[in-house]
């Protein structure tokens, strides 16, 4: 099945309340996930998507529900993550929210690498999570079938998957259900501040009070917060990714077909038979001013990943960052996310041959496998590459929960119920510092987390 986009009807068309406690904006996963333990606490929420529930990123991802790698500050909210994933099919009844455990595999080809691995190795000990170190002769001995010299490797079999573009409409059909009013084509506009403080806010189907406001648009939310006058240090980039047809299983007998990132080729079984295909190592960025204003911001992360980064000149009409799109608006006008129901860009031809001709020399099994569909997605980063969450210092009442930077799907639900937690005042129960939306302004070092 291919990504959530304008071709998938309407499937979240509730009446507009007048009022509520708190206003979720934007629905992907982090703010799906939000407004469904917003009303387990009792509140009355608001999710608006400006065009379909799940339509950009986070159905476009690679589908890991990945613990292995994560950054310190993250990892204790991802093996939460972790634990609500696997009940939360059985705790709201909807299928389509299924776990699937079987592991995670990053394999190393050189001494640099495992390195790092062994370095993240005592992370995972101090959390008591289940990943183990592997030698060569582990992972020739465990998974059989992949070519390559590899020095060694990391494997966490704790972790699992799921498939994206079924799993957030579920969870948005379960906060439906927990009383959460839903609406898709349904764009916020504005804020109404007074005093320094959230009274409501502005849609394109009208006006609705509110004391709370959580900002969760991906990609778009910088670009909300500075016509609201709120500097959000994000970018986007723009990943590629294919799916195979049908296709045998990668080692023989019973053994778990984990989640496997090797250098240049990433890979998950799906549902369906087939397989997910993409890399952590190629991505495109489109320049714009947002670049130009924040690049010392991002310049600790660029050392580190600019062999990685494809500098495009200019992005099309209509996305966050195109030139045109910088300009403000107000509430009486159609805003940019009007004009830009669900992004949906067109995927990198050469990564996508290239994914192809990795995939069939890594792996003999799926050698002749043909790739069935090929798409992209934009990826909220922040400069260091973890989420940014907290109530924003501007105005009272907003809190901030983006910059997930490609790893949103795993965490979503930890980070939904922290940020459910932070928006109602009660303790989150895990140390939020790192994620706070003033680090970027308050002279704190920049430290880039794992990409």
């Amino acid at each position: 099945m291919p990504p959530i986009n304008l071709i998938v009807p309407i499937r979240f068309s509730d009446p507009l309340p007048t009022e509520v406690d708190v206003a979720v904006i934007g629905g992907g996963v982090a703010g799906t996930a939000t407004a469904y333990f917003l009303a387990e606490r009792g509140k009355r929420v608001l999710l608006c998507e400006k065009g379909r529930i799940a339509g950009e990123q986070s159905s476009r991802n690679w589908g890991w529900i990945r613990q292995q790698g994560r950054d310190y500050a993250e990892l204790p909210i991802m093996m939460e993550s972790n634990q609500i994933w696997q009940g939360l099919a059985e705790k709201t009844g909807e299928k389509d929210l299924t776990f699937t455990q079987q592991g995670c595999l990053y394999l190393a080809e050189n001494a640099a690498d495992m390195a790092k691995y062994e370095s993240w190795y005592n992370l995972a000990k101090q959390h008591q999570l289940d990943t183990k170190l592997l030698s060569p002769a582990d992972v020739e001995k465990r998974f059989p079938g992949i070519t390559g010299q590899y020095v060694g490797g990391m494997v966490t079999p704790s972790d699992g998957r799921g498939e994206p573009f079924v799993a957030i409409p579920a969870l948005a059909r379960a906060a439906q259900r927990a009383g959460v009013a839903v609406i898709e084509e349904c764009a916020v506009r504005t804020l109404d501040v007074t005093n320094g403080k959230i009274t409501g806010i502005v849609t394109e189907k009208g006006r609705v009070k509110c004391n709370l406001a959580v900002l969760a648009g991906g990609v778009w939310s910088t670009h909300f917060a500075h016509n609201a006058g709120i500097d959000l240090p994000q970018l986007a980039v723009r990943c590629t990714v294919a799916r195979t047809e049908v296709a045998p299983k990668l080692f023989p007998g019973s053994s778990p077909i984990p989640n496997i990132q090797s250098p240049g080729l990433s890979v998950r079984r799906r549902a369906d038979g087939g397989y997910t295909l993409a890399t952590a190592t190629y991505a495109e960025h489109y320049l714009s001013s947002k670049s130009f204003k924040y690049f010392k911001k991002f310049l600790s992360t660029l050392r580190i990943v600019r062999p990685h980064i494809r500098l495009r000149l200019g992005a099309p009409k209509g996305y966050p960052g195109a030139w045109r799109s910088e300009r403000r608006w107000r509430d009486d006008e159609e805003s940019p996310f009007e004009r830009m129901r669900v992004l949906h860009p067109e995927p990198n031809a050469r990564e996508v041959t290239e994914l192809e001709a990795r995939v069939h020399a890594r792996f003999p099994a799926l050698s002749g496998i043909r790739l069935e569909e090929a798409w992209a997605g934009m990826i909220d980063v922040t400069p260091d590459v973890v989420p940014t969450l907290g109530e924003t210092p501007e105005i009272e009442g907003l809190h901030i929960c983006t910059g997930l930077s490609g790893h949103g799907f795993g965490i979503g639900p930890g980070v939904g119920r922290v940020m459910a937690d932070v928006v109602t005042g009660r303790n989150p129960g895990h140390e939020l510092t790192r994620f706070r939306p003033e680090r970027f302004f308050d002279g704190s070092p920049i430290v880039p987390g794992p990409y």
